[in-house]
């Protein structure tokens, strides 16, 4: 007969990692020591622009400055101008007092 009638529980066990639980195979954030922006311009004018840019919000990269090279600074232009997270006031319920200040209830005043 089979196992699997009587068998509970795992054949083979599940093998321990050294890391229980941690993920050790996270990538390092961009324009940090680890991971420096790769960035490239055209000038050294622009070069000081962007070293500018680089202290005041704190991050590190590498700037090479070749003329016959487009300049590519998308990934300090995408570290700078994040995404904000769009939070919304939670609507008072019926029976809570109005915000406008009238003293009665939000149904009675702005709910209607």
């Amino acid at each position: 007969m089979s196992d699997k009638f009587f068998f509970k529980g795992n054949k083979t066990p599940k093998p321990k990692h050294s890391s229980y639980g941690y993920n050790t195979k996270r990538a390092a954030k961009l324009g940090t020591q680890s991971a420096p922006l790769l960035l490239s311009v055209q000038n050294e004018a622009r070069k000081v622009e962007v070293e500018a840019l680089l202290v005041e919000h704190q991050l590190i990269a590498t700037i090479t400055v070749d003329a016959h090279v487009d300049e590519n600074i998308a990934d300090l232009l995408g570290m700078i101008n994040k995404p904000k997270t769009v939070s919304l006031d939670a609507k008072p319920n019926r029976n809570d007092p109005c915000t406008c200040g009238s003293g009665l209830k939000y149904k009675k005043c702005c709910g209607a």
